[in-house]
């Protein structure tokens, strides 16, 4: 698994420190951004001080030509800051653009790294919501952000600075004005930080309910539900628009307070400015000199305007990126000391499980005190009612999930001591909801052994009694599946999995109901590739069908969480118990 460079990060760290650890591999780009805004914003401030000393001296000494010259070269000043300015657009969004495609792959990776639990408590279109818009947000904050507070800063002080060497007075008036728009700015970001966040929770849920509805387009439309899905779809997207529209609200308290300090200000100084000049203390061309530079820093500020709903929106997905990635990875939780297995015979030993309450809604012990022992290479059918604990134990094999109390040992040595991947290598998994990438059958197949030759990929689709059907498909191993298989039938998904297990070659098989949603004479010929693939292995089948694991070896019938019978078929049989009353059905 590809683990980036998450590992090599402090997440636990505050937020805005573990923000600017992903500037640190593009910090020239940063450093190239800053410094043409630098360029830009001086541009700015000359030019006001440049027609200062044009009123001042060039027109009344009427010194034409050096006047035009003066002002070709700030033409050309402004055309350097056009250049500048297609810099920091487009390389200040190249910036951005790699460190949201670092984010995203560490979140992503981190997503890799975390166990069952986590995926059973959040929708697909919640933690798709956060891979693309919460990053997108974050882009946004990582490019804008520094580059409109460095030019805001840079050009508002400068000013300030400028103004007050031409007439402090009227300087000591914007200073005065600056700090108290600085509060009301202060005032409207809580608010605008959790009404943000809201929203981005808000459209998470949107997105759930949309990749839920469209994922289920097939039952809804067989069960014509549709107008049930719409509800659901409608309730989310209500909910998002009044967080939209609370988060536009205190925006719009932050926007209009600003906008009303930002264009008192010229007021201010027209009047404060006449009255000096009325005492001739300042002169006309002075008053205008401070008009271009109100001009100068107003436009900085409005920026800083929008740069607040920028930020909000993204330090609202930086918290929820962190959120995720100060989650304990699986292989941190209980990770294994290395061992390797030397053996694949199984031993389950007293082991207890509950799912916790975030997955079930409550602690339910589903796994109660079972004692199992698998021979290696033998087969062991688990049958029994519905909700028993049948896939449960079987889930805690490949540590899935970890047991609460008791051991699991495969070939002596206890899983939690082996590696999880190594573990997970070793065991060969087929679920009776077969998952099919939207790829061609032969990527489906070959995802069981990536770097398997096309050699290899055909072998494993005859053994799993799938060629022929491929072959009869118009672009044979190149016939794409659909969005999870939906271009195949159910028991061409089935073998085209179990070729993904031949080309994987466990030495460890799980079959959980893996025929139980196919019609018997599919059933019948997945049997023959399923006898096939058990050949050698340790194996063992969750069935529904009982006629279908007669000739295990053992078959062992759980109910409520505990062994209640075990034996061969003929043996059960003969008791009379519950195996007997269940195969009779």
């Amino acid at each position: 698994m590809n683990q980036s460079s998450r590992k090599t990060k402090d997440f636990n760290r505050p937020t805005m420190r573990i923000f600017l650890d992903y500037f640190k591999p593009h910090m020239g780009l940063f450093v190239l951004d800053l410094s043409c805004a630098l360029i830009a914003s001086a541009v700015d401030l000359i030019f006001p001080l440049v027609a200062r000393h044009a009123m001042y001296h060039m027109l009344p000494d009427k010194e034409f030509e050096t006047f035009f010259h003066v002002m070709i070269i700030v033409a050309i000043a402004f055309f350097v800051k056009a250049v500048m300015h297609y810099i920091i657009t487009y390389w200040g969004h190249m910036f951005g653009v790699r460190v949201e495609a670092d984010l995203r792959d560490d979140l992503f990776s981190q997503m890799q790294s975390l166990d069952f639990s986590f995926f059973n408590r959040n929708k697909t279109g919640q933690l798709l919501s956060r891979m693309t818009g919460d990053l997108f947000e974050i882009t946004e904050m990582s490019h804008h952000g520094p580059e409109d507070l460095f030019i805001a800063s840079v050009t508002i002080i400068g000013a300030v600075i400028i103004m007050f060497t031409i007439q402090w007075k009227l300087a000591l008036v914007i200073l005065i004005l600056l700090p108290i728009a600085l509060i009301v700015v202060m005032l409207n970001r809580r608010r605008m930080i959790r009404t943000s966040r809201g929203v981005k929770e808000k459209l998470a849920e949107i997105n759930g309910e949309v990749e839920s509805g469209l994922s289920g387009i097939r039952t809804s439309k067989a069960f014509a539900n549709e107008d049930t899905d719409y509800a659901k779809f409608a309730a989310a997207n209500e909910a998002f628009k009044t967080s939209k529209c609370e988060n536009y609200k205190a925006f719009g308290m932050f926007a209009s307070s600003l906008e009303f300090f930002m264009s008192i200000m010229p007021v201010v100084i027209m009047a404060v400015g006449g009255w000096i000049i009325m005492r001739d203390e300042m002169n006309y061309a002075d008053l205008i000199t401070f008009y271009l530079y109100i001009a100068t820093f107003i436009t900085p500020i409005r920026k800083l305007a929008g740069f607040m709903e920028t930020f909000m929106n993204g330090w609202a997905g930086l918290s929820r990126f962190v959120e995720v990635m100060r989650l304990q990875p699986e292989e941190d939780m209980a990770p294994g000391t290395g061992k390797p297995i030397t053996g694949y015979d199984i031993d389950i030993d007293q082991v207890w499980f509950s799912y916790d309450g975030g997955d079930r809604g409550g602690e339910v012990e589903v796994i109660r005190g079972v004692s199992l022992h698998v021979g290696e290479g033998e087969t062991v059918a688990i049958v029994g009612p519905s909700g028993g604990g049948k896939t449960t134990l079987c889930q805690l094999i490949p540590r899935f999930y970890d047991v609460d109390a008791g051991t699991i040992r495969i070939g002596g040595t206890d899983i939690r001591e082996i590696d999880r991947h190594t573990l997970r290598k070793n065991i060969g998994v087929v679920q009776q909801d077969v998952f099919l990438f939207p790829d061609t059958i032969a990527e489906n197949i070959r995802y069981g052994r990536p770097g398997a030759t096309d050699e290899e990929v055909i072998e494993a689709a005859k053994k799993a009694e799938i060629y022929e059907d491929v072959m009869a498909m118009p672009e044979g191993f190149a016939s794409y599946t659909g969005e999870r298989g939906v271009l195949l039938s159910g028991g061409q998904k089935q073998r085209v999995s179990i070729a993904r297990i031949f080309l994987k070659n466990p030495p460890v098989l799980i079959l959980d109901e893996a025929t139980s949603a196919l019609d018997t004479v599919t059933e019948a010929r997945i049997q023959g590739a399923f006898d096939k693939l058990a050949e050698g292995r340790t194996t063992i089948i969750i069935a529904h069908r009982l006629s279908t694991i007669r000739n295990a070896d053992r078959i062992i019938l759980i109910d409520e969480g505990e062994i209640k019978e075990q034996g061969t078929h003929e043996e059960l049989m003969n008791m009379g118990g519950q195996y007997a009353s269940l195969y009779k059905v």
